[in-house]
């Protein structure tokens, strides 16, 4: 979509091993935790972080979806969550999506301070909603 703007610390193009191409391509190289945006850019903010700590650093899981550092993810979480909040716009939303694999929502959640205002929880995968 044209009105999006696309950011990831990483560029890649590969074949994973059952042939299929994985591009990742961003518009803007850059961490989530020092993103290159004025205060109050935007009025919805997708968080989606690498939500795995244990993959091979050259596993297909790895390579498609990213890995924390074991030592400061929750750090790493929290200060993204803030660098989400602190680019959105006043009454705007950030939409927060977490596959709990490998770590569980409720402690994920204890790295923001604030609840969100809903969201789904049914399934490994689930999608909050917080507003600014």
């Amino acid at each position: 979509n044209g009105d999006t703007i696309f950011m990831d610390e990483r560029e890649l193009e590969t074949e994973l091993c059952d042939g299929r191409k994985l591009i990742v391509k961003p518009d803007i190289i850059a961490d989530f935790k020092n993103m290159p945006f004025d205060d109050e850019s935007f009025y919805l903010v997708v968080f989606d972080p690498p939500h795995l700590l244990k993959a091979g650093q050259n596993s297909w899981l790895a390579k498609k979806y990213g890995k924390l550092n074991e030592e400061s993810w929750q750090l790493d979480i929290a200060e993204g969550f803030k660098e989400c909040m602190r680019v959105l716009k006043t009454n705007s939303t950030l939409i927060f999506k977490w596959n709990e694999d490998q770590i569980p929502l409720k402690d994920v959640l204890k790295c923001f301070d604030r609840k969100p205002l809903f969201g789904n929880k049914r399934s490994k995968t689930h999608w909050l909603v917080f507003m600014k």
